[in-house]
Order: structure tokens, then C-alpha cells, then sequence
């Protein structure tokens, strides 16, 4: 390829040719047909709960018997389901693969189901069995939200395996488009695989350490795209291609089927704070200010005190065994305290049970020597301070019960960022930034890795959450903490 220079002479970029005009890849058509089957699934199951529990079908109009009655309007439930589904872009591959995002659109067709349903009740003038619809879309979205959930899994897994991606074509200066390669290695299920980078002249000659092959040339990337077959266009750097040059690239690649992506330099900002304002014919990209008040936080308030006490009642009993076991397996009370820093900083005692034998903090000193942690965390993967009953439960997470009763009393939240202990001036502004919202008994980091996780890899997942939390992502975290918690991968 021409000017590919000498990095990429000696390691090539593969060539991936693909039929011109392929809006969808071979197992992109087959993983939507597979969905578009299990929905119809779902939908079904959902129909044969509501006949079993309420009986009544949305038209008793028809003049047919009972069971053919049933079969018309299941079929018709079945087709206006899959129609919305569509309309809602819940097969649109941009989505799949990502949990929350798939979540709002099958959200979004349940409730664009229910009112045509409405609809076509109110203006044919019959009574709409409010029940046998209310159980047909809650089993219905339920089953269809767990069939689609084991089918992403099967898709990450097989994209860790190298399988089912899009190959990508990253454009950009040395050092954008090395932290996107490094970026996109380290969230595999994403889907999308870098195989080529072009870099502006300035850069080529460092690009030789780049993890990909330096290829093509900025001023003509539709050859370097038609010579490589690439499904994907990554601009990781708005200096090295923009403007008009942007603009043309992507008329080239409209009717090719290759996807042109603009990495804008704003991260760690989710989609929802992010708004494009044409204005005069000039795209504006606005960043909105996190979401930290509001109607969404009072019902985030409301949620945490009811589901806290509903919690601290049912499992009364599991406090009264796990406290009989902390005190048998070693001296000293059954619950251990400690001082944190709340939201804007007020300090708060925390509870958690005891899972270290009772004079821990006096021994600190004694096995600093052995400190595997950085940043303000002192862990030690085989802590001999840890008690035996101690190890299981913090593996599980049920030392972490207790603060049930901080989330009561208003101190923390379900869902929030890691509660820190000792003095605030060992943490650093962005740290700080993290009290802006109260701490959480489970968060992105409890999901993502636990004590695994370096500092900086905590301090960057909870200012994640500070910047952009939602109700949608709070109950994505709470999903994530039940397999994380059964798994105990990363406790210690």
C-alpha cells in the first residue's frame, strides 16, 4: 500500500474484503434473527399467562368460538409486539450488546404496545381488559429481557474469543488513536476490533510501538478503506481529519455499508448528558451538568429508605446467624465501625460485621510491609489479620449488610460510589468530586473488580457514576451486583 512506511511493511494490516454495499454482516443478520425468535418466544409466554390468569382477551367482540377468538388476537398481539419492537430500533445493532441501552428500547416497545392497544380500544368503542394486557407485557418484557440478556452474554463471550466483530480502521494522531486501541482491548465485548490505524505524516514515524499496523494515508482514506475491507471508520482525533475532509469521507462511504465514527474528545461522559445542537448548519456538541437533583434523586431518596427497611425487616433473622458467627469465630463484637465522609464531606459512622479479629487497626503497622494496594487503599490479598468466618463473608458481600441501616438513616445510598475512609486531604480534587453524591453500599466498582481494581481505576468508575448517573444505570449496577456477589471474584 502506498506510504505505508516501514512499520507496516514489516507487519501488514489484513485485508478484510467485503461485498460493497452490506448494511449487515453474516452473523450480525443471524444474531438479529435469533432475537427477533425468542422475542416472538417471549411474547408468547406472556399471552399464555395472561389467558391462564385472567381469561379475558382484549376483543370478545369477535364472532368466533373461544379458542379461535384467543388464537386472532394472539396473533395480533404477537405482530403489533414485533412491529413495535422494530419501530423502537430494539434490533439495531448499535444497540445490542449494551445492556442499558437494550433495556430502553424493549422498555419503550411495551409501552408504544400498550397505547396502540389503548387506541384501538377507545376509538372501536370496546372495554380494555386492563389486566390481561398489564400480565401479557410484564411476563412478556421479563422473559424477554432474560432470553436477551443470556443471548448478550453469548455474544460477549464470543467476541472475547475473537469472533464476531467489526474490524476497524482508526484515524487519528499517534496518541489518541493508541489510548482508543487500548481502550477498545480492554472491553472486548464491545465488539469492535482495531486492525489498522493511519496516522498524519508527523505521527508515522512514531507509530512503530502502535499494538496495530500503520497504514494509507490521511488525505486518501477511502483507498486505504476499499484496499482493507474494514466494516468501521474510528476518527480518534477531530485535528487530523475534519471539516470538509470529514464531510466528503463520509459521502465516499455512504451505500458501502462502513460505519464512520467520531470520537469527540469529551470522556467519560455518557450519551444522555450529551446533546447535538445544529445551529446555522454547524453540528454543537453540548455537554449538560450531571443530574444531581432533581424529581430522579428524590425518587433515588424514596427508593433507598423503603427498600432499605423492607430489607432490614425480611433479613432480621440472617443478622441475628451472621452475628452468633462472627462473635464464635473470634473475640470481639459482632459488628466493627468506622468513620467516612459522606455526601459534601459530613462524616458519618458506617456499620459493617466484623471480619478481622479485633485489634486490626493497632497490627496495621505490623504488615504494612505487605500492602498490594495504591493510592489511599491499604489491601492485602491474604490478610492473616481476616478471620476465617471473616473471608466468606466478605467474599459474598454480607459483612456489607449492616449498612442497611446507614442507607435508612439517610447517610448512603444502594447504589453509589465506594465510601472511603480516613483523612480527605489524602485524596486528590477529582477524588473529592466523588462527595458530591452519597457513598453506596454497591457501585461500578463492586461490578467491575472489587479489590482488584488500582486506584485510579476506582476513582475513575466512581467519578463515572458521580457524572453520569441515572435511574437506568442504578438498576443496571444493582443487576451486576447479584452475579458479582454469588461470584465473589475480586473480594478480599
Amino acid at each position: 500500500m502506498a506510504d505505508a512506511g516501514a512499520h507496516s511493511e514489516s507487519r501488514p494490516a489484513p485485508k478484510l474484503v467485503r461485498a460493497r454495499g452490506r448494511r449487515r454482516l453474516a452473523w450480525e443478520q443471524r444474531y438479529v434473527h435469533l432475537l427477533a425468535i425468542l422475542d416472538a418466544g417471549a411474547a408468547a409466554i406472556g399471552l399464555g399467562f395472561a389467558w391462564l390468569l385472567i381469561g379475558e382477551t382484549p376483543d370478545q367482540t369477535l364472532d368466533l368460538d373461544p379458542v379461535a377468538a384467543v388464537v386472532v388476537v394472539g396473533v395480533a398481539l404477537l405482530a403489533l409486539w414485533s412491529i413495535m419492537l422494530w419501530v423502537s430500533n430494539a434490533y439495531e445493532m448499535r444497540y445490542l450488546g449494551i445492556g442499558v441501552e437494550e433495556h430502553k428500547r424493549v422498555g419503550w416497545a411495551a409501552v408504544r404496545t400498550f397505547a396502540v392497544i389503548a387506541i384501538v380500544a377507545f376509538v372501536g368503542g370496546g372495554d380494555l381488559p386492563v389486566g390481561f394486557v398489564a400480565v401479557f407485557l410484564a411476563v412478556g418484557v421479563v422473559v424477554q429481557l432474560l432470553q436477551r440478556r443470556a443471548a448478550r452474554k453469548g455474544l460477549h463471550r464470543l467476541r472475547a474469543s475473537g469472533q464476531c466483530n467489526r474490524h476497524v480502521l482508526a484515524v487519528g494522531a499517534r496518541r489518541e488513536v493508541h489510548e482508543l486501541v487500548e481502550h477498545l482491548r480492554s472491553v472486548p465485548y464491545a465488539g469492535l476490533e482495531v486492525v489498522a490505524a493511519c496516522l498524519p505524516p508527523a505521527d508515522r514515524a512514531r507509530g512503530a510501538d502502535l499494538a496495530v499496523p500503520v497504514v494509507g494515508r490521511v488525505d486518501d482514506l477511502f483507498s486505504t478503506v476499499q484496499e482493507l475491507g474494514v466494516d468501521a471508520v474510528i476518527i480518534a482525533d477531530s485535528h487530523t481529519i475534519a471539516g470538509q475532509a470529514l464531510r466528503r469521507l463520509g459521502w465516499q462511504l455512504e451505500d458501502t455499508g462502513v460505519q464512520l465514527i467520531v470520537a469527540p474528545a469529551v470522556t467519560q461522559v455518557a450519551g444522555p448528558r450529551i446533546v447535538i445542537h445544529p445551529i446555522a448548519g454547524l453540528p454543537l456538541l453540548e455537554v449538560d451538568e450531571p443530574e444531581l437533583s432533581g424529581g430522579q434523586r428524590v425518587a433515588k431518596e424514596v427508593f433507598d429508605r423503603v427498600v432499605s427497611l423492607l430489607l432490614l425487616i425480611v433479613l432480621s433473622p440472617v443478622f441475628v446467624v451472621l452475628a452468633i458467627v462472627v462473635r464464635a469465630g473470634s473475640r470481639g463484637p459482632a459488628f466493627f465501625r468506622q468513620v467516612r465522609f459522606g455526601r459534601y464531606g459530613r462524616e458519618f459512622t458506617m456499620y459493617k460485621f466484623r471480619t478481622m479479629v479485633d485489634d486490626a487497626d493497632a497490627r496495621r503497622a505490623e504488615f504494612a510491609h505487605l500492602d498490594e494496594a495504591d493510592g489511599a487503599l491499604f489491601k492485602i490479598r491474604a490478610d492473616p489479620r481476616v478471620t476465617r468466618a471473616g473471608r466468606f463473608l466478605r467474599q459474598h458481600s454480607l459483612d456489607e449488610l449492616p449498612q442497611l441501616w446507614n442507607v435508612l438513616r439517610g447517610q448512603m445510598s444502594i447504589v453509589g460510589p465506594r465510601p472511603l475512609p480516613t483523612q480527605m486531604q489524602q485524596y486528590g480534587s477529582e477524588a473529592q468530586r466523588r462527595l458530591l453524591v452519597k457513598p453506596g453500599m454497591s457501585g461500578l466498582w463492586q461490578v467491575s473488580g472489587r479489590s482488584e481494581l488500582s486506584w485510579d481505576e476506582s476513582v475513575r468508575l466512581d467519578l463515572y457514576y458521580v457524572e453520569n448517573w441515572s435511574p437506568a444505570l442504578d438498576a443496571q449496577i444493582l443487576w451486576r451486583t447479584v452475579g458479582a456477589v454469588v461470584r465473589g471474584r475480586g473480594a478480599y
